[in-house]
């Protein structure tokens, strides 16, 4: 199905197609999640009880197999993302959904802190149409208590997703920019260094 991407005649990128990987077991989905620099989202989410895996990369650009240098000069519009493969029997979407929404601040476009940039963007991308429902209602109820500032996290289909560079991979957990190692122990509350 890929290669038929490539060949077409229609000037489509294949980085604009669905994402078609499949989870390591029959039982599990996946989810990603774009809320600023993926280090510290990562990191969260590998601590959640039921998340079996996590990736870091991008998706939601245009250009094919992007680099991080190229993400972040901002032409190919991709977001940093995390990819998230979980057990819906012990971890329900609406746990993962809560941690994105507790993670970062949704009303800033393209900043997370002192990250500025079109990959930062808050985004929700949805492998079916239940993630796709509960994600809009849980960014209606979000918007409630945000009263005065208005949430622009996007919600779109999950594209291609490109894993990025294996230095990238649990970052914090391997020791950041620092060598200070971090816990992704299941349910640790250690307070996460987003750079190491």
């Amino acid at each position: 199905m890929a290669s038929t991407a490539h060949n077409d005649n229609s000037g489509r990128s294949p980085a604009l197609d669905p994402d078609a990987d499949a989870p390591d077991h029959p039982g599990h989905e996946f989810a990603q999640f774009g809320a600023g620099c993926f280090w510290g989202v990562e990191l969260a989410f590998q601590r959640v009880a039921g998340v079996m895996k996590t990736e870091v990369g991008y998706s939601q650009g245009h250009v094919p197999d992007p680099t991080y240098r190229l993400v972040c000069s901002g032409t190919s519009n991709h977001v940093e993302i995390v990819r998230v493969q979980f057990d819906p029997d012990v971890c329900p979407y609406t746990n993962l959904l809560s941690l994105f929404w507790s993670r970062h601040d949704p009303t800033t476009p393209n900043c997370q802190g002192g990250d500025v940039g079109s990959q930062y963007r808050s985004g929700i991308y949805y492998y079916n149409e239940t993630q796709a429902r509960l994600a809009q209602e849980s960014k209606e109820a979000k918007q409630l208590e945000w009263k005065d500032k208005k949430i622009v996290t996007e919600i779109l289909p999950a594209k291609r997703f490109y894993r990025a560079e294996e230095y990238h991979q649990q970052y914090l957990e391997k020791g950041g920019g620092r060598g200070r190692k971090q816990s992704a122990k299941k349910g640790c509350n250690d307070p996460i260094r987003c750079y190491g």
